[in-house]
């Protein structure tokens, strides 16, 4: 009897161990998870902030339904765990019934409004509505990604089973199946970053940097010795980068601004300095205060220190407008620190952008605050995205309380940035979330696409700050508590281009904003993430002035950039459609 225990307890062999281990993976699926995964994918059919194409919509579903199948599987595991009575025979079967009903009948109801609702958004976003939601796609999708991820699921499980198995000899049971579970899950963690930090990200990083090093024909290199990459210059046109070489060679030239306000202009001053420039921070940032006083910057009634985005780009909506408010009279200069999207340089690197931004913007300031207070340019900063994040982190103020800056603008700050949280959080009780109040609003106040809430003739500080944001941007409003909580942007009244469609789900409309922010470029112009130059004059305009420009001049100025950026919007999206056809 003794053997015959000894026997019993040990471990199965390997030839008994496949049979159960496939049983496993095969067996049937959890009816509480079921329920859970159906309530979830119908949940993911509601509108979000942003407009959703039939695969992204049936991705996002399958995806959503399978967090819920996996809640679902896990209350139904720790229900049985704990050694409650499980339901059975009659009682069983009428409750899978009632469930099992309801939760389709809510899936119908969904699939039945998804049109509905994704025109909801769309129609605050000016954009054509559509005819039908292709849910046969949509369900075919989140289907297929629904499955991949059960199977991945399964095959961990198969892994902690594994685990648990070879650790049973010299553990409690119980204690095994702790220890395999954290193990598993452990290894997997592990793996997964081993595998994007080793393997996926520098080969997207070095992916981008060759995209970087491409030529192209439609930006030559300039002849205008206040512009980085020209003969002159202390920085070779080739080690600019692609966005760089972008931002220098475009823009509007003294008679474009000329033309437009009908008084004489200067030609605005760019300085730019790519990552291929060095790779010290410090050398280029350096280099970059070299160039702009070789370029003349200092000599200008305004300075503008830009922090790109995580490419490198700059927006030239926001550029080109304070370039014309100043009637030329500016100089810019930015510097990049990464060749990655700005989402993957925050999640990967986002030390690179604060180091770059704080070495740039105290090489400027050190100088430009040595110099004689009437002979110096008004000094601002500039940030969109991930730009306006390390801008606001690129100095401290109490550095700067005895000779401060003049403001900033900032545009679609990311939901991290620590300066934007704090003003959000502390704002005026009773002003939204999306467009909040700050205290007497003379150091910071926020505009979206009808301006601010604040009287122009509110007086402003010794500093302005502005930060130009829209309620659909998802980058600016997404938090990780939309998990278990409903965000206070939510709350009446709605930002204008939120529908009044969207309600909050746990769990669900935390995976709807992750997506969102992916997706919050693909808007069109003024609404998710894509700032308009109209909005941009505005911000401008209440932070720096607009010397010499009447009301309906600024009003000419906006609807001439509004037209311009529109075309070449057009115009890359022509070019797009037919790159496409041509390689099929």
């Amino acid at each position: 009897m003794r053997d015959s225990a000894k026997t019993n307890d040990l471990p199965p062999s390997k030839d008994q161990c496949a049979p159960s281990a496939t049983r496993h993976f095969l067996a049937p699926l959890s009816r509480v998870g079921l329920f859970l995964a159906i309530l979830c994918f119908a949940a993911a059919l509601t509108p979000s902030m942003i407009p959703r194409p039939p695969l992204m919509q049936g991705l996002i579903a399958g995806i959503a339904a399978a967090m819920g199948y996996t809640l679902g599987s896990a209350f139904q595991l720790a229900w049985n765990y704990l050694e409650f009575s499980p339901l059975r025979g009659r009682a069983l079967r009428l409750t899978t019934l009632v469930l099992g009903t309801f939760c389709v009948a809510f899936a119908i109801f969904c699939l039945w409004h998804a049109v509905d609702w994704q025109n909801s958004i769309r129609s605050r976003m000016s954009m054509a509505p559509l005819d039908s939601a292709n849910l046969w796609l949509v369900c075919l999708t989140a289907l297929a990604s629904f499955f991949v991820l059960i199977a991945i699921g399964r095959s961990v499980i198969q892994l902690a089973r594994f685990l648990i198995r070879h650790v049973e000899r010299r553990l409690p049971h119980r204690a095994a199946i702790l220890f395999g579970s954290i193990t598993a899950l452990a290894l997997v963690w592990v793996l997964a970053n081993g595998v994007l930090a080793q393997g996926l990200f520098p080969l997207l990083d070095a992916s981008f940097r060759q995209y970087d090093a491409l030529l192209e024909p439609e930006y030559p290199e300039p002849v205008r010795a206040d512009r980085s990459g020209n003969q002159e210059s202390l920085l070779s046109w080739q080690s600019l980068g692609r966005t760089g070489r972008q931002f220098i060679a475009s823009g509007p030239s003294a008679q474009d601004i000329q033309t437009l306000s009908g008084r004489p202009a200067m030609e605005p001053i760019r300085t730019y300095v790519g990552l291929q420039s060095s790779d010290n921070v410090t050398e280029r940032a350096q280099l970059a205060l070299a160039e702009l006083k070789r370029a003349g910057g200092f000599d200008r009634s305004m300075l503008v220190i830009i922090t790109p985005t995580g490419t490198g780009w700059v927006d030239p909506a926001a550029i080109n407008a304070v370039e014309y408010l100043q009637n030329g009279d500016i100089a810019s200069v930015a510097m990049q620190y990464s060749y990655l999207s700005s989402p993957l340089s925050l999640t990967v690197h986002p030390e690179y952008g604060m180091d770059s931004s704080r070495a740039l913007f105290s090489e400027i300031y050190n100088y430009w605050s040595r110099l004689p207070h009437d002979e110096r340019p008004r000094l601002y900063l500039h940030g969109l995205s991930l730009g306006a994040m390390n801008s606001a982190r690129s100095f401290e103020l109490f550095e700067m309380l005895g000779d401060p800056i003049d403001g900033a603008l900032w545009s679609g700050p990311p939901f991290a940035s620590q300066t934007w949280q704090r003003v959000t959080k502390e704002r005026v009780p009773g002003s939204p979330e999306w467009l909040p109040e700050f205290r007497d609003n003379r150091l910071f106040r926020f505009m979206n696409q009808d301006g601010s809430p604040v009287p122009e003739e509110t007086p402003w500080g010794r500093v302005r700050f502005v930060y130009l944001q829209y309620a659909s941007d998802a980058i600016t409003f997404f938090n990780p508590h939309t998990f278990y909580r409903s965000p206070d942007w939510l709350k009446s009244p709605r930002g204008p281009d939120v529908s009044p469609e969207l309600r909050w789900y746990p769990v669900v409309s935390f995976l709807q904003l992750t997506f969102d922010m992916f997706l919050s470029t693909e808007t069109p112009l003024g609404y998710g993430h894509v700032y308009a130059p109209e909005h941009y004059i505005n911000g401008w305009v209440s932070v720096a002035g607009a010397p010499g420009w009447a009301p309906d001049a600024i009003t000419r100025l906006k609807t001439y950039l509004s037209e311009q950026t529109r075309q070449k919007a057009a115009e890359k999206d022509g070019n797009n459609d037919l790159y496409e056809a041509r390689n099929g």
